[in-house]
């Protein structure tokens, strides 16, 4: 018999509608996917059905239909491999598995494997049309979250920073307050928390956002060349300057200049930059000549100045002189509840430069994410999704598409080994796992865990419990 492949559209013209959901059904029985045509017809899916395991592949690689109904037994492809290439395809797709060969076995197998549910046939009427109501009903919420989740990008974006927590609520705010009126300023912050993103909004709210803004990075300077890059020189001031030099004082005049990493400036160069600070005059090296320049200074560091002061590493004047104004920016593990609006802005931005139909992420890749410490902070969680939507092959983000040392931080409560981690929040953890293989399917997640369903509740309740 030559493979069937068909669209069923809903009884009920519609119009065209990006929250229409599509299901696609796959089975080597036309009576069955007739059946199931017939079933649905009323709920407003969009039904692919097709007798040919290989072209369904194909359609969950065009269409990225959201639910699939897929037998178990066909002649040709074993439906437990096909689940996984399915699943490979798109981490994010709901699978119903169909067979008229039901087993607790085979069940618990699909489920592990990934599927959202098991029906057996004669395929259960109303206990299909409800699954799939659901199932619409998931995914149509799903796609009302993505939405809002856009809107909340735009409406939590300033200057092209994300944030909205409390504490990048409170850095927006005092980025509005002080960048009128600054005319030294001192960004702190872990490394990977944006600190050039601020100094770059402060420059664009301050009044000389026409002016340059120009960053010098003083972890990268050789000493012996500090001042030559800050004040210039003239020629013949030393070996090799055979012509006139501007330094970034002197380029960045009536804007903005970002000394980066200023914790790295050694002493010798701190007392001419304090000078500079005081007067706005510099002299270039080998030159007596006086320069009037007008400059706005952000400096940005990782390092506790204090502490430097302290350790004689850090001049105190330059210390005050810069400090008098201050950002700090918080890690990323101090506005983990920021972590999903950076999340769909990097999706989108790297779907886009690698031009993939990357939709979103699993909801166990989001959990993975969700108890990393994240050390590196924004700059390690773009690396991350980068090199994530560069190797993925599906529509969503999964865990195998994130890096491997990720994958260990879901049984790490802290720095340290699993041993010093109560039992029950391991139990805890491994439950919600299982919940989480299952769809929240918590009849079947108990079944799978050898505990009654209340059992489970009271797992689950204790920790929340705990939480309150």
């Amino acid at each position: 018999m030559a493979p069937v492949s068909a669209l069923s559209t809903p009884s009920k013209p519609v119009a065209p509608d990006p929250c229409t959901v599509t299901l696609l059904a796959i089975d080597d029985d036309p009576r069955i996917l007739d059946l199931i045509s017939e079933t649905l017809s009323a709920e407003g899916l969009l039904i692919v059905t097709t007798t040919d395991p290989l072209h369904g592949l194909d359609l969950v690689r065009s269409r990225h239909p959201q639910i699939i109904l897929l037998d178990l037994m066909m002649p040709t492809v074993n439906g437990m491999q096909l689940l996984d290439r399915i699943l490979s395809l798109d981490p994010g797709a709901n699978v119903i598995l169909i067979t008229g060969h039901y087993s607790i076995d085979s069940a618990v197998e699909a489920i592990q494997k990934g599927a959202r549910d098991y029906l057996p046939k004669p395929l259960p009427r109303d206990r299909l049309t409800r699954l799939v109501k659901d199932l619409t009903d998931e995914a149509r919420t799903q796609h009302r979250t993505l939405q809002l989740e856009r809107s909340l990008l735009d409406a939590y974006q300033f200057e092209g920073i994300i944030g909205r927590s409390a504490a990048m609520q409170e850095v927006f705010a005092r980025i509005q307050r002080v960048a009128p009126h600054f005319q030294n300023l001192l960004i702190t912050g872990a490394t990977g928390t944006g600190k050039e993103l601020v100094a770059r909004a402060v420059h664009r709210r301050s009044p000389v956002a026409s002016g340059r803004f120009l960053v010098c990075n003083c972890s990268a300077i050789v000493e012996t060349l500090f001042e030559s890059e800050l004040f210039g020189h003239v020629k013949g001031a030393f070996t090799g300057a055979v012509q006139d030099k501007v330094g970034l004082f002197e380029y960045a005049n009536d804007g903005v200049l970002l000394l980066d990493e200023i914790g790295e400036m050694p002493l010798t160069v701190q007392a001419k930059l304090l000078r500079v600070l005081q007067n706005q005059e510099i002299q270039r090296v080998g030159s007596p000549a006086v320069r009037r320049v007008s400059v706005k200074v952000i400096a940005a560091t990782h390092r506790d100045l204090r502490a430097m002061v302290v350790e004689k590493t850090f001049r105190e004047d330059l210390f005050y002189r810069l400090s008098m104004i201050d950002i700090h920016l918080p890690s990323l593990a101090e506005r983990k509840e920021d972590l999903p609006l950076l999340e769909r802005h990097f999706l989108e931005r790297f779907a886009g430069q690698y031009q993939k139909p990357i939709r979103g992420l699993t909801r166990r890749a989001q959990a993975q994410l969700g108890v990393h410490g994240w050390p590196g902070n924004i700059r390690e969680l773009e690396n991350v999704l980068g090199n994530a939507c560069m190797m993925s092959e599906g529509s969503y983000i999964d865990v195998c598409d994130l890096p491997q040392y990720l994958l260990g931080s879901a049984t790490e409560a802290a720095p340290g080994d699993s041993e010093s981690v109560p039992l029950d929040e391991l139990q805890w953890r491994h439950a919600m796992r299982m919940l989480d293989r299952t769809g929240g399917n918590k009849a079947l997640a108990a079944k799978i865990l050898g505990i009654s369903r209340s059992t489970l509740y009271r797992l689950i309740g204790s920790r929340e419990a705990k939480r309150a």
